[in-house]
């Protein structure tokens, strides 16, 4: 019972010093902030958005923001070659970006921690095979392989997301056998297994829990990634189909318009950058919370 409530009462501390260290590091602060705000455009899309995103009004094609001469305040951001608004479709487009990296880092991540897992435990030859695989997969550059296995499995946003979720997969791989391979040195799983713990027990009770931490930082990374390589699948037209409004789609369908109208590349580009970069400021942020060694006095 003392236990319990011991570690109970350690669960806030622990909150405490992962916030007091977080909040350290202004940009990932700033990261988690804007990374908030993406989450609720996404998941209030609907409600967000002024019109729906596939809605065309042919009197107002190419119609600039409303601070630029011909704008109005009926299209804020402006409107693209098909008259459809901008605002619309980049809040709309918030919710395929984030679908897609929840999606790939969940499959991704799964998928390694159990293949890492068993790398860590398994015989020395069985460990080498796995990764040697790894090591093929991450020989070839990531954006180049997903593309050829889109073009295997047929240009949409789904397949788009499984090639991500496989190319990404090895990262996971590697990081977990590592933590395994170093946490199997220590005393408590020796003493896991003097007690006769089983191998699912020390894999996924025992060791998987003090290796989350590197885990989680490389699944906030992965993040990121995962929207700008379906935003670059979806501008070579690999990924997502028009008329979806994601945000590689939309600088597709608009890069013959770039020099007659500035926005309908530039607003998509933007929600890009900026969401990749708060992603990537809040993984720092997370990695110098999350591990002992970077963590200042």
């Amino acid at each position: 019972m003392s236990e319990k409530l011991t570690s109970e009462a350690a669960r806030p501390g622990q909150l405490r010093e992962f916030w007091y260290y977080f909040r350290e590091n202004r940009g990932a602060v700033i990261g988690l902030y804007i990374f908030i705000a993406f989450a609720l455009c996404a998941a209030f899309a609907p409600l967000l958005s002024p019109y729906d995103p596939s809605e065309q009004f042919r009197d107002h094609i190419l119609q600039p923001p409303f601070w630029q001469e011909g704008g109005s305040w009926a299209f804020p951001l402006g409107t693209d070659p098909l008259g459809r608004d901008m605002l619309s479709r980049l809040i709309e487009g918030a919710r395929y970006s984030f679908f897609v990296g929840i999606v790939v880092v969940t499959v991704a991540a799964s998928g390694g921690i159990i293949v890492g897992l068993i790398a860590g435990f398994s015989p020395k030859w069985l460990d080498t095979i796995i990764m040697r695989i790894m090591d093929i997969i991450l020989a070839f550059p990531s954006l180049l392989l997903a593309l050829v296995l889109v073009a295997i499995l047929g240009p949409s946003l789904t397949n788009a997301m499984i090639a991500i979720a496989i190319v990404l997969q090895p990262h996971y791989v590697r990081l977990t056998r590592a933590s395994v391979m170093s946490e199997l040195q220590k005393d408590y799983v020796t003493s896991a297994r003097t007690v006769g713990a089983g191998l699912f027990r020390l894999m996924f009770i025992t060791v998987l829990p003090n290796c989350l931490a590197p885990i989680i930082v490389q699944g906030a990374l992965s993040f990121s990634t995962a929207i700008l390589d379906a935003a670059a699948l979806g501008f070579l037209g690999m990924g997502a189909q028009p008329p979806t409004p994601e945000w590689g789609t939309m600088l597709a369908e608009a890069r013959e318009f770039i020099l007659r109208a500035w926005w309908v590349v530039t607003f998509p580009g933007l929600a890009i950058l900026v969401t990749v970069l708060a992603i990537n400021l809040m993984g720092d942020g997370l990695r110098d919370a999350l591990d002992p060694k970077l963590k200042r006095s």
